[in-house]
């Protein structure tokens, strides 16, 4: 214990003359160092760029911005921020626009007073997007007709919104018209880039006592480029009346282009069969479910549009009926795939996945999911079989893999 005190009692004199060594008599303000901490300014940012293209990705109009938030290591008042910008040749680049990140939150609460406003709005546009290049005539009418139906939706949400929306909206808009301009100095700003390419940020940060420093990072602008839309999976759910139009049996985007080409017994129907529930909530969609024999002898077939280059996940449920060993196959097929035979050939095999029923529940659904590349397919096929037991499929659905 003697031991511990002295060290202690050691450790803290060392302190106490490492303290006073600092110390003059003969300075003004004795025990007082002048502090020569200045800052350490960084910065950063996120893409927030926007863009829209027409139905043939043709770019119509991309705004290049990107957000930027400075800081430093030292919080005192007074600190000064600047903002300059050079291409990556050092050349000083002065066209671009500023904006004041408020306004980008001011419209996202405007937005939000006019949500169902708003979300018919987004319907409408999506419609008048796709219709310029749809070539099918009965899609192209039923599309014409939902829009009308939409804008008479969109008159009636616009008369129903009350004076309180009203005034909030108004408030939110004078309150963008007060907005100060952005400027060079701000912490927060948001900047719009004149064009893609790669631009020196640079940073420089200044005390309230006259310190300053500098700091700079290369900020690349992509391109911008068209989203990759998501593809149609039809009567996805097996449910009737599911298609565009409002019709379908949930079987008819199902069929096979040639019973006897893609039969797996040699002939006869290939067509699935549905399973129904009298209620909602049993099965993970709707009310109906594709039901596949045991024999093996019927399949699903659908060919999708895809992007070129583009990276999928398609998900789906399957559940057996555990009468017998079975497995329930599905697979993501090119498109040139012309028979049953063709799609058991590793060449015409995009993807592929199969599920046994050892140690599955009867008639409880599980979820499976399939990734895939288009590569240069435009199309491709889903196509499903199943052998031994009794086997349903229900609530396919696809999505762009990031």
């Amino acid at each position: 214990m003697k031991k511990i005190l002295f060290n202690i009692k050691s450790i803290t004199l060392a302190a106490f003359i490492s303290l006073a060594s600092c110390v003059s008599d003969d300075l003004a303000d004795v025990g007082d160092l002048e502090d020569f901490t200045g800052p350490t300014p960084f910065y950063n940012f996120s893409d927030i760029t926007t863009s829209e293209f027409d139905c043939n990705d043709v770019e119509l109009w991309a705004k290049y911005e990107y957000s930027f938030q400075a800081g430093s290591n030292l919080a005192v008042n007074g600190t000064q921020y600047q903002w300059a910008f050079t291409d990556a040749s050092g050349n000083a680049v002065t066209d671009f626009n500023l904006v004041n990140p408020d306004l980008k939150v001011l419209e996202l609460l405007i937005e939000a007073e006019l949500a169902t406003v708003v979300a018919i709005e987004d319907d409408i546009a999506d419609l008048e997007f796709k219709i310029p290049c749809e070539d099918d005539a009965a899609k192209l009418a039923v599309m014409e007709a939902e829009i009308e139906s939409l804008e008479a939706q969109l008159e009636a949400a616009e008369a129903a919104l009350t004076d309180e929306t009203l005034q909030n909206v108004a408030d939110y808009e004078a309150q963008i018209e007060a907005l100060p301009e952005a400027t060079l100095q701000d912490q927060e700003l948001i900047i719009e880039f004149p064009e893609p390419g790669d631009y020196i940020v640079y940073l420089t940060v200044t005390d309230n006592l006259g310190k300053s420093d500098i700091t700079e990072k290369i900020v690349t602008v992509a391109q911008a480029v068209p989203s990759v839309p998501v593809p149609e999976i039809a009567e996805a759910g097996f449910e009737d009346n599911s298609l565009f139009d409002g019709s379908g049996d949930g079987r008819d985007s199902w069929r096979v282009p040639s019973n006897d080409a893609w039969s797996p017994v040699g002939g006869g129907t290939t067509v699935i069969q549905i399973n129904s529930k009298s209620e909602e909530g049993i099965l993970p969609e709707g009310i109906q479910s594709a039901k596949f024999p045991s024999d093996g002898s019927r399949v699903a077939y659908q060919e999708i549009e895809v992007t070129p280059g583009a990276e999928y996940v398609i998900t789906y449920f399957s559940a057996f009926n555990m009468d017998a060993t079975g497995e329930m196959n599905v697979s993501i097929l090119t498109p040139n795939t012309s028979s049953y035979a063709e799609a058991q050939l590793e060449a015409n095999i995009i993807a592929s996945r199969t599920d046994t029923n050892d140690g599955r529940v009867v008639d409880v659904f599980k979820q499976h999911a399939i990734t895939f590349e288009a590569g240069e397919n435009e199309s491709v096929i889903i196509f499903a079989t199943n052998s031994g037991d009794e086997a349903r499929l229900d609530a396919f659905a696809i999505t762009v893999k990031q």
